[in-house]
């Protein structure tokens, strides 16, 4: 990022002719961020801004959701671990990857998977009783549950992180010996117990032979309409003359309504008459601070007099922008996601549109287990984007640019030194 992009609130708001309010809204919402300088100056990135208010008020920003799907095949194989309902092995697939090996521990979620692509060779079971050690493949994939890693020994090795998701994850790059490796996580990773458990993953990986990289992708600019942040950590085999190509975001952004346009009917969870009529009161894009001062105090209990934004309390979304990120349950308290025009929670079928599984795509289980499966899913168009650039990679040819070349285009440095005295 530019540090010559970088403005104060006044002088974005002069260059792009949007206004004060409408910046520190967009912020408020997660469409753009802010950094802070040394003196706590808020400063904001032109280019973002500018892409947001093109999406948004453009004549470009139309009619532009779709699932996307490569026309051609690759002869690239993928096992599949913690692979859920499907979100990223469909979207990797679209993209043209072929899958030998898919397992999950969650029945529901395999049932899903077996209903939808028969073909797949699901594996329902624990990953711990799965031996690798007779597969081959060109790339393992794995969204590791976020359990609580804890950092012990000074080796950094397997010993460190025994009995966690993560090291099965690891075995089976060990024992199929890919020739890329991807695993993906929370955004919220980065930080666990200050970068130690990362940096445990990362010398893991390295010390099996391979050289890693990772970062966080944003989904809303990657044909998601949905703010979800992924971290994505990709390991290449250290053998291997690859570079690291992680997708590049677009300069568009997808809005609720063009996603849920003529979105079929489906279950869905209601609300109660008491929440009912506190939604009612809430207008497209707004939350619990809409509501009048008594019924605020009412409905947040004893969260009224605590600090913190509580954003997503009493939540309703809004026609014009993304999704805020779905949960496992589209009417939690603290993560509200009302529809944004009619009183009631998004149903299952809208819960799908936004993380783009196509409207073919059947869950099994109970309404809940639907909600679960689908809010714990990679949005599908990400994983065709990580997808596409993992075939970028395994074609690299070593006649074109250098592998130093391509990393710089895409892993450029995001850390932003700020000057003194801005």
């Amino acid at each position: 990022m530019p540090i010559d992009n970088l403005l104060t609130i006044s002088d974005v708001s002069k260059q792009l002719g949007v206004s004060l309010d409408t910046i520190r809204r967009w912020e408020k919402k997660g469409l753009i961020k802010a950094l802070r300088s040394d003196r706590n100056y808020r400063l904001f990135n032109l280019s973002e801004i500018d892409r947001v208010n093109n999406k948004i008020n453009g004549s470009s920003a139309r009619n532009s959701y779709k699932i996307l799907k490569s026309k051609s095949k690759s002869t690239y194989t993928v096992i599949e671990l913690f692979a859920g309902a499907g979100g990223t092995a469909l979207g990797m697939e679209n993209a043209g990857l072929q899958h030998l090996f898919l397992n999950d521990f969650d029945r529901d979620s395999t049932l899903t998977l077996r209903k939808n692509k028969p073909e797949w060779n699901v594996v329902l079971g624990d990953v711990r009783g799965i031996d690798f050690k007779d597969m081959k493949a060109d790339i393992v994939q794995g969204g590791f549950p976020c359990q609580s890693f804890s950092y012990a020994g000074k080796g950094l090795g397997f010993g460190d992180i025994r009995g966690t998701l993560f090291f099965e994850f690891a075995r089976c790059v060990s024992e199929v010996k890919p020739k890329i490796a991807i695993g993906e996580n929370v955004k919220g990773l980065l930080n666990h117990d200050n970068g130690k458990t990362l940096a445990t993953m990362v010398k893991t990986l390295e010390d099996l032979g391979y050289k890693v990289k990772y970062k966080v992708l944003r989904s809303q600019y990657m044909d998601v309409p949905q703010k979800r942040e992924r971290l994505v950590i990709i390991a290449i085999r250290k053998d291997l003359n690859l570079p690291f190509i992680f997708p590049k975001e677009r300069d568009y952004i997808i809005s609720i309504g063009e996603a849920l346009k003529n979105c079929p009917k489906s279950a869905g969870q209601k609300y109660p008459e008491k929440k009912k009529k506190i939604m009612d009161l809430i207008p497209p894009g707004g939350y619990w601070r809409d509501l009048p001062i008594d019924l605020q105090k009412e409905y947040m209990g004893a969260s009224f007099y605590l600090g913190g934004g509580k954003t997503g309390m009493a939540r309703r979304l809004s026609w014009d922008e993304p999704s805020l990120t779905l949960t496992c349950a589209p009417a939690q308290k603290q993560t509200e996601r009302c529809h944004p025009e009619e009183t009631r929670p998004l149903t299952v079928r809208e819960y799908a549109r936004i993380q783009t599984f196509p409207d073919d795509w059947k869950f099994e289980g109970s309404v809940t287990s639907q909600y679960k499966q689908i809010g714990n899913a990679v949005p599908v168009n990400l994983g065709y984007h990580i997808g596409k650039s993992v075939i970028e990679m395994l074609e690299y040819k070593a006649d074109e640019k250098t592998v130093e070349e391509i990393n710089e285009i895409y892993q450029p440095n995001i850390s932003i030194q700020i000057p003194l005295g801005l």
